[in-house]
């Protein structure tokens, strides 16, 4: 695929396969990370490690890797009283959605990447968001992207695409793309260089990666790397 992507680059498991996803397809890929005063804020350092383990690794992706950018979005979590933005307990709220869900999340990060990616020529938005095994984050949904996609080229008078290479891909599948993208070496670089633990936990190395092996994300990922183990 020709072009040029911006891919939206937290530093965890998930993104982190979507930058190599874009990398194999696109001409030219760009990151874009938030600071938005998450506990997991360990997450930021990941992203610098992970892309350049990818440079290191993968020269023919490196030619094609571009510059990384990292906005800060205090205002995020100043109006969010959830899981990742306090210090509090992660559990399942009145309201239906884990307290972890950060209303607004996503719309505001995918708006902020369209609006970097407008000054910068970048056509192709990279997300990686899905719907199969997700948290229950109603920004996590197919429609909210493909509705958000609408929005942003209506009201940019642009033909951004937004990509979400993982919507209907669970955690076991995602570790299959990372292998079938860059073999055992994405692999290991997604076990060591990546977190997607909640409370920001890396004192502990697991067989799937580091995490505190007991929030909803580190379960995820535990549960999807065994059951890609088990099918291998």
């Amino acid at each position: 695929m020709t072009g040029q992507a911006l891919v939206l680059f937290s530093g965890g498991q998930d993104s982190a396969t979507c930058l190599a996803w874009a990398l194999d397809r696109f001409e030219r890929v760009e990151t874009i990370g938030f600071d938005y005063g998450q506990r997991h804020k360990v997450e930021l350092t990941c992203r610098a490690v992970f892309r350049n383990r990818i440079v290191a690794a993968f020269p023919h992706w490196a030619a094609k890797l571009g510059e990384d950018h990292t906005l800060p979005l205090e205002a995020l979590g100043a109006v969010s009283d959830t899981a990742l933005t306090r210090d509090t307990a992660i559990a399942m709220g009145a309201n239906g959605l884990p307290t972890t869900f950060v209303p607004g999340r996503n719309l505001i990060f995918v708006t902020f990447a369209a609006a970097l990616a407008y000054r910068r020529g970048l056509k192709h938005l990279v997300v990686g968001v899905c719907e199969t095994d997700y948290s229950g984050y109603p920004d996590c949904r197919d429609d909210t992207l493909k509705a958000l996609q609408v929005a942003l080229n209506l009201g940019m008078e642009s033909r951004f695409v937004v990509h979400t290479p993982l919507m209907w891909r669970d955690k076991a599948a995602t570790w299959a793309l990372a292998e079938s993208l860059g073999g055992a070496a994405l692999v290991e670089a997604v076990l060591e260089d990546t977190h997607s633990c909640y409370l920001g936990d890396r004192s502990q190395r697991h067989a799937w990666g580091y995490g505190c092996g007991t929030c909803p994300a580190c379960e995820l990922r535990r549960k999807g790397w065994e059951a890609w183990r088990a099918a291998g």
